[in-house]
């Protein structure tokens, strides 16, 4: 045998041996992860984690509705706002911006963002909302979020509507039809299942979100739907229980953790569904 070929051969071996150690790693202990969250998480699973507010100090009673909903709440209006600045900024630089000298610009402010740590999301909304407000509100959590929302959806979006054929746009365009119709009734047409899911990969990124809540809105024992005031949320509630001295509230936390857990699971099977009938089509 060719001594270069034995050779390469060998270093082929010794790579992929170490890529499955890798992978057997890191899989191994994401399994036991979830193991542990599925285990300590389905023992509290009842009723009334959905039907009870969170309970007092010392209580052996209540739940998590009003952070359930105030998670609900928040991320709706971040993902609100967030969502359709995102597609615009992502439709510019895809559409409008390819010869524009502001869209290297953008593309740079928005991977920036993309890889910003969340805490100063969090500090920034709260030197900028929270401060001017005078305290904590649903509100400014919602607009950290939001911001954390916006990069995703401008990446995904401009990627897929980069992947729609010219000759598409080129056969509308002949037709008369104005820049904007072409984007709306073609463009986003043909990249519609992808823009679908940008926008749930953006929802799942935002729903356990914690450090930049702890800035912007903090936490409330009781239901609350006033947008200007604290309001429960689930990541900062999970926090607080966890580090606290009541078996219960530990419980709860671990209970809290995997609702989370399976929300985000649940949101990307759906991005993959989609991203799966987009490749078939």
């Amino acid at each position: 045998m060719n001594p270069l070929y034995a050779s390469r051969r060998r270093t082929d071996r010794i790579v992929k041996a170490l890529c499955f150690v890798a992978a057997a790693f890191g899989v191994v202990w994401l399994g036991l992860i979830l193991f542990t969250l599925f285990y300590n998480g389905f023992a509290g699973l009842t009723l009334q984690v959905f039907t009870q507010n969170t309970p007092p100090p010392g209580s052996s009673e209540g739940g998590l509705l009003n952070a359930i909903v105030g998670s609900l709440i928040m991320t709706a209006i971040g993902v609100g706002i967030g969502a359709p600045l995102g597609l615009f900024a992502g439709t510019y630089l895809a559409e409008y911006g390819k010869y524009d000298r502001l869209a290297p610009v953008v593309r740079f402010i928005n991977d920036i963002l993309l890889s910003a740590p969340s805490i100063i999301i969090g500090l920034f909304i709260y030197g900028a909302v929270v401060i001017p407000m005078g305290g904590f509100s649903a509100l400014a959590g919602a607009l950290a979020l939001a911001v954390i929302v916006i990069p995703v959806v401008v990446r995904t979006t401009e990627d897929m509507l980069g992947l729609v054929p010219n000759p598409l746009r080129e056969a509308a365009s002949a037709l008369g039809l104005p820049r904007s119709l072409v984007i709306r009734r073609v463009a986003y047409r043909a990249a519609r299942t992808g823009l679908i899911t940008g926008v749930l990969l953006a929802t799942a990124r935002v729903t356990g979100e914690t450090a930049p809540l702890l800035f912007t809105v903090l936490s409330n024992q009781f239901f609350s739907l006033d947008l200007t005031r604290a309001m429960a949320n689930l990541p900062v509630t999970i926090n607080n229980f966890v580090q606290s001295p009541y078996a219960y509230w530990k419980e709860l936390a671990w209970t809290g953790a995997l609702v989370i857990t399976l929300a985000v699971l649940a949101l990307n099977i759906g991005a993959r569904i989609l991203g799966a009938e987009r490749t078939a089509k």
